[in-house]
C-alpha cells in the first residue's frame, strides 16, 4: 500500500506525540517544551500554541474551531476548562477525539511518566457532549492510548497499549458507548489513526522496546483491519509513538518517532533531541476525522 519511500521530514525534538493534520499542515504535540508545533509540507515548523509541561498531554479541534488540550485538564486555548473532568476523575488526562458532531472523548489513567513507577492503574475514557455535560463512559482499559472514530461515526476505537490490542466500542446518539469488543489484538497500539477503508496504522508488537529481541526492529507500523489482518508493514530506526494520515490528498503517512530508554530515562531521552517526524506516502488516504 505504500507508494514512496520513508522520508526524513523534520527532526531535532524532545518527543512528539499526538500528531494532527489540520489546515494544510501536520501539528504535533512537542512533549516536555510545553508547545504544539506545526510543520508544513517542506518541513518548516512554527510553534503554534503553548501547551502542558512534561508528558502525556494531547489535542484536537471542536467543530467551531476552538483547540482543546488536554493534560491536568481539559481546556480551550486560552486555558478555561471545557467540561467537568474533576468530577468524574481526579487524575490527568491524555488522548482526546473529537466526532464532527462536537462530543468529546478523552482518556486518563493514574500514572507519572517522569518516574516510571508504579504502574498505571486501569484507565478510563470520558465524554464531554456539547452541552458540558461530563460523564465516565468506559473504564477498566490497561494503558488506554490513542483514539479514533472510524469514518461512519459509529465506532470509538481505543488502543490498549498494555494489552497488546485495539478495543472498539459502538457509539450511541447520546455519546455513551456500548457493546466493548476487540476490534484487533496482538499488536501494539499508540497513537493510532485510521483510513478512509476503515484500517487502522499502529505500532507493532515485535519491536525491540517491547521484547522483541535484540535483533528486532527499533520501531514499526502495521497497518491492521478489523479481526487482526495485517496489510502492511513499515520499519524505523526508532520506536513510533504516534502516526497520522495527511498531506495535500490525505495519502501521507506521518510517524513521530523518538529514540526510547524507558519511563525512568524519559526526562534524559528528551533532553537528547531524537524527536523526529518521518514521511511516506500511501494508497489509502486518511478517513475525514
Amino acid at each position: 500500500m505504500t507508494t514512496s519511500e520513508p522520508r526524513l521530514l523534520a527532526d531535532g525534538f524532545t518527543m512528539l506525540e499526538s500528531g494532527r493534520w489540520h489546515d494544510n499542515r501536520l501539528w504535533v504535540a512537542h512533549w516536555a517544551s510545553a508547545e504544539i508545533v506545526a510543520i508544513d509540507p517542506d518541513g518548516r515548523t512554527e510553534r503554534v500554541a503553548d501547551a502542558p509541561d512534561g508528558y502525556g498531554w494531547a489535542f484536537d479541534w471542536l467543530p467551531d474551531g476552538r483547540m482543546l488540550t488536554t493534560g491536568p485538564d481539559l481546556t480551550t486555548a486560552d486555558g478555561t476548562p471545557y467540561g467537568h473532568l474533576a468530577d468524574v476523575a481526579p487524575h490527568g488526562w491524555s488522548e482526546i477525539v473529537i466526532s464532527g458532531r462536537g462530543d468529546v472523548y478523552v482518556n486518563g489513567f493514574e500514572f507519572d511518566f517522569s518516574a516510571g513507577v508504579p504502574a498505571p492503574k486501569p484507565g478510563v475514557v470520558a465524554h464531554v457532549a456539547p452541552d458540558g455535560t461530563t460523564r465516565l463512559v468506559a473504564e477498566d482499559l490497561r494503558f488506554a492510548n490513542g483514539m479514533v472514530i472510524t469514518p461512519d461515526g459509529a465506532t470509538l476505537l481505543v488502543a490498549e497499549s498494555f494489552a497488546r490490542r485495539i478495543t472498539a466500542f459502538d457509539i450511541a446518539g447520546d455519546g455513551t458507548l456500548a457493546n466493548r469488543r476487540v476490534w484487533a489484538e496482538n499488536v501494539g497500539p499508540d497513537g493510532i489513526c485510521i483510513d478512509a477503508e476503515g484500517a487502522v496504522w499502529c505500532g507493532s508488537p515485535d519491536i525491540r522496546m517491547m521484547g522483541g529481541g535484540p535483533d528486532a526492529p527499533e520501531g514499526a507500523l502495521l497497518r491492521v483491519r478489523e479481526g487482526g489482518e495485517i496489510t502492511d508493514r513499515l520499519e524505523f530506526d526508532r520506536p513510533v509513538f504516534s502516526c497520522v494520515l495527511g498531506g495535500p490528498h490525505g495519502r501521507t503517512l506521518f510517524a513521530l518517532a523518538t529514540q526510547w530508554q524507558g519511563f525512568e530515562n524519559i526526562d534524559a531521552n528528551a533532553a537528547r533531541r531524537t524527536g523526529r517526524v518521518i514521511a511516506v506516502d500511501v494508497a489509502v488516504p486518511a478517513s475525514g476525522w
